[in-house]
Order: C-alpha cells, then sequence, then structure tokens
C-alpha cells in the first residue's frame, strides 16, 4: 500500500489491487479508516471517525484531489 502523503495526523495511500476501482483514497489514523472517491470527492465508508473529524478530512482530500488523481492516473493510467 504505497503512501501518498502525511497531512497532520493522517496517512493518505491506496491499494495496488485497487485499478478496477474508480479512483480514490484512503485515509488512516490511529484505527479509524476512510475512502473517498477522487472524481467528484464522495465518500465511500467511514469506519471510527466522528463527523466532524470526517468534515476537516473530506476537506483535505478535496484540497489535494487534483495531487491525488494525478498520483492515481500515473500508477493505473487515466
Amino acid at each position: 500500500m504505497p503512501v501518498i502523503a502525511r497531512i497532520g495526523p493522517y496517512r493518505v495511500y491506496y491499494y495496488s489491487h485497487d485499478r478496477s476501482e474508480p479512483p480514490h483514497v484512503h485515509v488512516d489514523r490511529d484505527d479509524r479508516t476512510v475512502k473517498f472517491w477522487l472524481a467528484p470527492v464522495t465518500l465511500a465508508y467511514n469506519i471510527g471517525f466522528r463527523a466532524k473529524e470526517l468534515r476537516d478530512i473530506r476537506r483535505l482530500v478535496s484540497e489535494h484531489a487534483a495531487e491525488f488523481l494525478e498520483i492515481w492516473n500515473d500508477k493505473f493510467g487515466a
């Protein structure tokens, strides 16, 4: 699982075997995890994050979505 960013306490990554899914990132902190689709930025699932922190993470993903999408496309193709 390549880590593509560390933003504050969050680790942002994708799984190499996720190529058959639309572009997305996983974000972890401690034992919590969330997955966001990138185009458009949409919540796929959340395990453990409370609503306020989830909104903060969504904002971070939105701010970096173009960069994350570029990394995804470089790895898996557009």
